[in-house]
């Protein structure tokens, strides 16, 4: 007899990635391991931004996407993708809080409005380009990219470092997203799969943003969170 409990829903195998070939724990040990990729990115930064609430705060979020993201790889199952997916999201709107605040200088309502505004936006802009065939579950990430490309091009006179920094970080989540959506297109070819990739080139893209955004030139000089 099934069992259709929702803790059974939750430890239910998930299996979307070139490099699982099974529901094994130690079924996909390259993607598991490259998330080491976003704890060395959090221990890189953390020095340079700890002085600043909102910098700690970002760089223990990048840290637990690499734990979630290792659960998500090494066991498998529904629960971890949810943690995987909640990590992502959670430093996604704190970081459009902290660059609606300080690289849009906007306070009180208009700073919770366009913070809560960003997820329906990257949805609306991932539903636009789900068309596209091969971009998948990773059309999501589109919607990201097309928010950072828009904050990148809407500074960049007024704060034209912070403005480049972002479009870097925009170009690099490009190549990221490539890279998560070729996984299992080129799967037969390369058995290893790609996905490895999106792990490395996010932990980089993240690790750079909270960069961008603790450079950045606060009204009165640097803000103290």
């Amino acid at each position: 007899m099934e069992d259709d409990s929702p803790i059974a829903g939750l430890t239910a195998s998930v299996d979307i990635y070139c490099e699982r070939i099974d529901p094994g724990f130690w079924a996909e040990p390259v993607n598991a391991l490259t998330n080491l990729a976003f704890l060395l990115a959090a221990a890189f930064v953390w020095p340079r931004v700890r002085d600043r609430a909102m910098g700690r705060a970002l760089a223990l979020i990048l840290a637990a996407i690499g734990i979630a993201s290792g659960a998500f790889h090494t066991t498998g199952q529904v629960w971890a993708a949810i943690a995987d997916s909640l990590s992502i999201a959670v430093f996604v709107l704190v970081y459009v809080f902290a660059a609606n605040r300080d690289f849009l200088r906007l306070g009180g309502l208009a700073l919770w409005g366009m913070t809560a505004a960003a997820l329906p936006a990257i949805a609306g802009l991932a539903t636009f380009v789900g068309a596209v065939p091969f971009l998948g579950s990773s059309a999501l990430y589109v919607g990201v990219w097309g928010l950072i490309l828009l904050y990148g091009l809407g500074l960049w006179f007024r704060a034209p470092a912070t403005g480049r920094g972002l479009l870097i970080g925009a170009a690099i989540l490009a190549l990221s997203i490539g890279a998560r959506a070729t996984d299992l297109p080129l799967c037969g070819a390369w058995p290893l799969g790609t996905h490895f990739l999106w792990h490395i080139l996010n932990a980089i893209m993240l690790g750079w943003m909270i960069l961008v955004w603790h450079r950045h030139p606060v009204a009165g000089g640097r803000a103290a969170v």
